[in-house]
C-alpha cells in the first residue's frame, strides 16, 4: 500500500489528495495532453482500444518497434513509440476498467513493461523528451496504475518543461512531488501553481498543498518500487 490509513485524520487528507489528483487527471488535464491540446493523451491512447483489431495492430506494432530496437537499441524514436503502444495495451479489454477508472491486475503488468520501456528511453538521456508519452507516463504511474509518484515526478517535470505553465501542470507535479516525500521540489511547484491561480482560487489551493505536503513529511510515502522479472517485449 502506498500510505498506511490507520486513523480518522490521516485518511481524510490522503482522500483530499488522490481527490485532487483525480480531477486533475481525470478532467481532462491528462486526458487530453495535459495542458493542452495536443496529441498523446489517455484518450488518445484507448482510442479504439477494445477492439481485436486494435489489439492485433497493437501486438505488429510493437513486433516491429522489438524488431528496430534489436537493430538499433538506441533508437530513442523506437523506445518512445513502443511505451506509447504498450501503454495503449494496457488500456485494452481487461486490462483496464472503466467504470473504477482502474488499471486491472492484467493492466498494471502490462504497466510494468511500460515502465521498463520508459526508463530504457530515459537512460539515453534525449535531449527533449517526448512529452506525450510523458503524459501516459503520468497516468501509468498515477494512483490507478502503478502508484509510483517517483516515476510521475520524472514524468511530469517532462511536461512541465515541455508546455506552457499554468497553475493545473504545477498542481500535479507539487502532488507528487509530495507523495514521493521530494519536499523542496513540492514547495516549488506547489509555488509556481499558486501563482498561476486566479486570485480568489489561492488560498484553497495552498490549503490543499500544504496538506498534501503534510502527509508527504509524515514519511508515508511510498518507498516502494517495483522491478518486475517479465519480458519487456510485448
Amino acid at each position: 500500500m502506498l500510505f498506511d490509513v490507520r486513523g480518522t485524520g490521516r485518511r481524510r487528507a490522503i482522500k483530499i489528495i488522490y481527490s485532487m489528483l483525480a480531477v486533475l487527471m481525470g478532467a481532462g488535464l491528462v486526458l487530453f495532453g495535459i495542458g493542452g491540446a495536443v496529441s498523446g493523451g489517455l484518450l488518445d491512447a484507448f482510442k479504439g482500444g477494445s477492439s481485436s483489431s486494435s489489439s492485433d495492430a497493437f501486438k505488429s506494432d510493437i513486433t516491429r518497434l522489438n524488431k528496430r530496437l534489436a537493430a538499433n537499441p538506441k533508437d530513442l524514436a523506437a523506445l518512445a513509440a513502443l511505451a506509447r503502444t504498450q501503454y495503449q495495451v494496457a488500456g485494452t479489454g481487461d486490462n483496464y476498467d472503466s467504470t473504477t477508472g482502474q488499471f486491472t491486475p492484467s493492466g498494471i503488468r502490462q504497466l510494468q513493461k511500460v515502465k521498463i520501456t520508459w526508463d530504457r528511453y530515459l537512460a539515453l538521456n534525449p535531449k527533449k523528451p517526448d512529452d506525450n508519452v510523458a503524459s501516459l507516463m503520468v497516468q501509468a504511474f498515477g494512483p490507478a496504475g502503478l502508484n509510483d509518484p517517483t516515476e510521475a515526478v520524472t514524468a511530469q517535470e517532462i511536461i512541465v518543461d515541455a508546455r506552457k505553465p499554468n497553475a493545473n501542470l504545477f498542481t500535479q507535479l507539487a502532488l507528487f512531488a509530495y507523495q514521493a516525500g521530494q519536499t523542496r521540489k513540492g514547495d516549488l511547484a506547489a509555488q509556481r501553481a499558486v501563482d498561476l491561480t486566479a486570485k480568489d482560487l489561492k488560498a484553497s489551493l495552498k490549503e490543499r498543498l500544504k496538506q498534501a505536503k503534510q502527509i508527504g513529511a509524515s514519511g508515508t510515502q511510498s518507498t516502494t518500487t517495483t522491478t518486475p522479472s517479465i519480458n519487456p517485449e510485448g
